[in-house]
């Protein structure tokens, strides 16, 4: 039996590099000579590796998904309501300024320029933050049953609040706030935490 030709790149270290590149360009920002060049292939390397482009954002989201999106839904663990949503900041917040990462996330700037041609991954990036939305609730509803938040609190609310501060604090970073600048956030936020 004939051995066929081995590959010429590295597929894990090629799919990181499109990973870093979507993060720091966008889904439409990141053209497939960008692609090609940062990931030292040749198109149809590319194509016979990885399918489209789309298919090539879909595999570098999930590879990103086991990064920070995995550290925040550790947050989801600690045992009370309030710790949950501390933690879960400053996770964003060491993420999303991480010196060795592209500054913000993947799920917002990679949705922000997204045109029609693009409407596929732009509800994928959409549905991913739903989903982590959707946890947070859960997670939050189990706190006011136990009487770890107030009864007239409004669990549904309160998630898309943090996480319209999480994702902000991602457009933050990449806009080059700093550490310690939204470190300042997250103690405005818990000094207002219901009691």
């Amino acid at each position: 039996m004939a051995v066929g030709r081995p590959r010429a790149f590295d597929i894990e270290g090629a799919l990181e590099k499109a990973l870093e590149l979507f993060w720091r360009k966008g889904y439409e920002g990141t053209s497939l000579s960008d692609l090609t060049e940062a990931m030292n292939i040749n198109r149809s390397s590319l194509y016979a590796t990885f399918g489209s482009k789309e298919q090539l954002f879909q595999k570098a989201l999930d590879l990103y998904f086991e990064g920070p999106p995995k550290a925040t839904a550790a947050a989801f663990k600690e045992p009370t309501a309030r710790q949950v949503v501390e933690k879960l900041l400053h996770v964003t917040a060491d993420s999303v300024t991480n010196p060795e990462t592209p500054p913000g996330c993947l799920t917002v700037q990679g949705a922000l320029a997204c045109g029609e041609e693009s409407e596929a991954i732009k509800l994928e990036l959409t549905s991913r933050r739903v989903d982590s939305e959707k946890a947070l609730t859960i997670r939050l509803e189990k706190a006011k049953l136990d009487g770890d938040l107030p009864g007239n609190s409004n669990p549904s609310a309160l998630a898309r609040y943090i996480l319209t501060l999480a994702f902000g604090m991602s457009i933050q970073a990449a806009n080059g706030v700093t550490r310690e600048q939204l470190q300042e956030i997250i103690e405005i936020t818990m000094q207002s935490w219901p009691s």
